[in-house]
């Protein structure tokens, strides 16, 4: 990474982040339920091992994230996961962030092949790079994955514009009103229906994430509107707490830059293709967080400096 700035191949204007499954060392036939393992036994006293119970141990209590259903007993950090080539296997995310001016990777972070981690993954690149290289982007590009509104709050924050589509999880599929027919009136802190009744919330917060607003159940009985509205005495919407960093997320969508930034968003993918197509980078062949972590270091220095042959 170094050698690429001092080539001049690092501009810093915007980057593009994305994530890969790579395929643990670990049997996909052999997983088990966290009760099912001893971990004292003599075969389980090995550094991956070592590593996933002091993860444990030292994991935010205020997180409530809960052991997954299935776990390897030899690689206990990968994840269990269906993302790669929809076949259910343990693995691991590569993370990159690219500076998309020269496709140069930036940064590269190693996390069970688990959309949470993976996009938890982002604040720690864009920090790391920072703080090392004196870098940060004035965009960021990325998939819906990543379109989450507290992630979207963060890169605001940090003065970071998100050319990143919403994660929409409330969308209706069942032909009732979608939430866009409800309008929010910022000032009183309610939403309107569509027969013009308000929708209240009591404030509290709920996952840590989200408002509801709850029509009045006498408003929905009289309300011309209610079959097609809703099936229950009242209706519910769900408001995300950064809901105002989600909605200008949403305003940048369709504007000349936030398409050329989806189009540079295909550099990080071709780097994925060349690793795995070109390398044969498919399975991991070291156990544990901290080996997934050299193998993609060692991979992302071996296309950097590819690139900076390329490029001199």
């Amino acid at each position: 990474m170094r050698a690429c700035m001092d080539a001049g191949l690092v501009k810093g204007e915007g980057f593009a982040v994305d994530a890969s499954v790579i395929e643990a060392d670990a049997s996909r036939y052999r997983g088990k339920t966290p009760d099912e393992i001893d971990w004292s036994a003599p075969e389980r006293q090995t550094r991956a091992v070592a590593e996933f119970l002091s993860s444990i141990d030292e994991e935010d209590p205020d997180t409530d994230r809960k052991l997954p259903k299935v776990i390897s007993p030899t690689d206990p950090c990968s994840a269990w996961t269906a993302k790669a080539n929809k076949r259910v296997q343990f693995g691991y995310g590569l993370n990159y962030m690219i500076d998309t001016g020269h496709a140069v990777i930036v940064d590269v972070e190693a996390t069970p092949a688990r959309t949470y981690d993976e996009v938890a993954a982002t604040r720690t690149m864009i920090e790391r790079t920072e703080e090392a290289l004196g870098l940060k982007p004035r965009r960021l590009t990325a998939d819906t994955a990543y379109g989450t509104g507290k992630l979207l709050a963060w890169l605001l924050g940090k003065a970071i514009t998100p050319h990143i589509p919403v994660w929409e999880r409330y969308e209706r599929t069942d032909g009732m009103f979608p939430r866009t027919e409800f309008a929010y009136d910022a000032k009183r802190d309610v939403y309107i229906c569509p027969n013009e009744r308000p929708l209240r919330t009591s404030g509290t917060v709920h996952d840590g994430r989200v408002r509801n607003y709850l029509s009045h159940p006498g408003d929905c009985r009289a309300c011309q509107f209610k079959a097609r509205c809703t099936r229950a005495p009242f209706r519910k919407i769900a408001r995300d707490i950064n809901e105002e960093a989600r909605d200008y997320a949403r305003s940048l969508k369709g504007t000349p830059a936030f398409e050329q930034s989806s189009d540079d968003r295909k550099k990080v993918e071709m780097r994925f293709a060349h690793l795995k197509v070109q390398h044969r980078f498919e399975r991991m062949r070291l156990r544990g967080l901290s080996g997934a972590r050299d193998e993609f270091i060692l991979a992302a220095i071996a296309q950097n400096l590819k690139t900076l042959a390329n490029q001199t």
